[in-house]
């Protein structure tokens, strides 16, 4: 049996059967900016929350003193470390950034009790603030406490992000 193959001999070949493309609504999403621009504004965004980060820390130390002044500073310590962690990776999960940055930050509480830290903190401020001196354990709670704040923000800005 043979093919019909004209246009008259198809049953409504002249007819289009698919729908139009939906014409854009001013209440439509407007589309996600390429990954390149995505990536460069959370670079930008991060940039400015640990330069804040880093100032909260800094005025909390000078304006303050006692157990608030240092518990405080070890919470900002761990949210800095997740703004620069953000900075070098703008598209980790939140909880891989918040993660990270808590580990990275026990690891400089534990590397205290090799004295290294104290000896560079000897000779160095930068040192001195970036890996501080001496051991203490309730800072593992504090750096805990910063990461969970750090990563309810940045849950938050994803989400919002959509």
């Amino acid at each position: 049996m043979e093919k019909p193959t004209e246009p008259a001999s198809i049953p409504d070949a002249e007819r289009d059967t698919r729908k139009p493309p939906p014409e854009p609504s001013l209440m439509s999403t407007p589309p996600a900016p390429p990954r390149p621009t995505r990536d460069l504004t959370a670079r930008a965004v991060a940039a400015v929350a640990a330069v804040v980060t880093a100032g909260a820390g800094l005025a909390v130390r000078a304006g303050a003193d006692g157990a608030f002044a240092k518990y405080a500073g070890s919470a900002l310590y761990t949210v800095l470390v997740c703004a620069l962690v953000a900075f070098c990776a703008p598209r980790a999960r939140p909880l891989v950034v918040a993660a990270t940055a808590l580990a990275v930050s026990w690891a400089v509480e534990f590397a205290q009790l090799t004295g290294v830290p104290a000896e560079l903190s000897a000779h160095s401020t930068a040192a001195r603030l970036v890996l501080g001196s001496t051991f203490n354990a309730p800072d593992l709670l504090w750096y805990a406490v910063g990461a969970a704040g750090a990563w309810a923000v940045l849950r938050a800005a994803a989400r919002a992000r959509g």
